[in-house]
């Protein structure tokens, strides 16, 4: 075998590897080819869609801990604006869905998913309703992300960035929503069982067990109310199951 045909065989093999360590097909996101049409613009119509309880966990992002919230009712920030476009198109989001770019929808930190906010653009006063779906910016410096038809419609798509205004859009719930706490998850289902029968009876609530995965996840509830539910958390925290968290749902687990 010649060098030059072990070195053509040597840069094939990087290019393999190089694409399979990134899950995106760019490295760096770029606009689409094409505008977005008037259609593709139009605000997201708001409806009281139920919430997502997988994507309502605590989770990490480069070592920093973020924790979703229970209700975005009220919510309002100012700051920093981003988009993403055609790096991010056709990957799914935090809630499971597929990403378009031409959607009118939006990436949050923190608040439920799905959410709906209204957007406006504090430079030029031009304004958007977006669904948030997904998960981001994961910068200290901005509080959401939009997609390329919102951020085109905000009209700065051009320069990547810009000073928004972020207002939560809400419907009054058809159901009230349900408290749980997620106390322990584990692969041995008789030690699970074994600790939700002792908290039970510790406790005097309800507790029960629900498989995911392979695993079998231990969670109390629900809960009479939200301040019930603080108090409780923090009471397991203290002790032997710091890792548990709240879960909320719009129907019972």
């Amino acid at each position: 075998m010649n060098r030059l045909y072990k070195a053509g065989l040597l840069a094939l093999f990087v290019i393999f590897i190089s694409g399979c360590s990134s899950r995106y097909h760019t490295r760096q996101d770029t606009a689409p080819v094409r505008t977005p049409t008037e259609h593709e613009m139009r605000d997201a119509k708001v409806n009281a869609e139920p919430k997502s309880v997988s994507a309502g966990r605590p989770y990490v992002v480069r070592g920093k801990q973020y924790h979703p919230m229970s209700d975005e009712k009220g919510y309002t920030a100012e700051g920093i604006a981003s988009w993403y476009g055609h790096k991010f198109h056709g990957y799914y989001t935090s809630n499971g869905e597929i990403f378009n770019m031409y959607d009118m929808t939006a990436a949050h930190k923190t608040l439920p998913l799905p959410s709906f906010v209204k957007v406006t653009n504090l430079e030029n006063g031009k304004s958007a309703i977006v669904r948030v779906n997904d998960r981001g910016p994961f910068h200290d410096d901005r509080i959401i992300d939009l997609s390329y038809a919102a951020a085109y419609k905000l009209g700065y798509h051009n320069q990547g960035t810009a000073k928004v205004q972020i207002e939560a859009i809400t419907l009054d719930r058809v159901a009230p929503r349900l408290t749980y706490i997620q106390v322990v998850a584990s692969s041995n289902k008789n030690n699970i069982q074994q600790l939700a029968n002792k908290l039970g009876t510790q406790l005097e609530i309800n507790t029960n067990i629900a498989q995911e995965g392979g695993l079998h996840k231990l969670r109390l509830g629900p809960l009479e109310s939200d301040e019930h539910a603080q108090t409780l958390l923090k009471s397991l925290q203290a002790g032997e199951f710091r890792h548990a968290f709240l879960l909320y749902s719009e129907q019972r687990l």
